[in-house]
């Protein structure tokens, strides 16, 4: 039995077959569409390094039925930045050193983003680690990750008080 699963991935449509209704968003984006940059680490929710917007909201790709999602949009790292400019994250992630090996790099960049669209992150280092917990860095890049987070926070307000004026 095959389904067909509807998706908005990185901006644009795309239908995918479904063989198995067990397939997790991970290996449907990793297997089927070759977007790579989701990792899987544990495979278990535990580490992060799967993270992905679905509706602006973070979740882990591991976990997260791919049927479920039809008519999702979902954004992956390859989709984040606009042509050759990054995403004020990922240009803050270069910027502090928020990152050794990569692995959970991709990871730790989508889950930023979507602790910033929250709007819960304010400038409080404490706040940012603790609503960042879910990624795990074996690397222990935590202080720039922290501090990428809170410069990119920093950059996403004075853009949205330009564009407001």
């Amino acid at each position: 039995m095959s389904l067909a699963l509807s998706l908005n991935i990185n901006g644009q449509p795309r239908t995918v077959d479904i063989d198995d209704p067990r397939v997790t968003l991970l290996d449907l984006l990793r297997e089927r569409l070759h977007l790579t940059g989701a990792k899987k680490g544990c495979d278990r929710g535990q580490c992060g390094a799967c993270t992905v917007l679905v509706d602006g909201r973070r979740i882990n790709a591991c976990l997260t039925l791919a049927v479920s999602l039809d008519g999702a949009d979902v954004i992956t790292i390859e989709g984040l930045a606009d042509g050759e400019r990054l995403h004020p994250v990922q240009a803050a992630f270069i910027e502090h050193d928020a990152f050794q090996c990569g692995f959970c790099t991709p990871g730790q960049i989508m889950s930023a983003v979507g602790l910033l669209a929250e709007g819960h992150a304010g400038d409080d280092p404490e706040r940012v680690r603790e609503l960042m917990s879910g990624n795990l860095c074996r690397c222990g890049a935590y202080r720039g990750v922290t501090e990428a987070v809170l410069e990119a926070q920093s950059t996403l307000a004075a853009a949205a008080r330009e564009d407001a004026a």
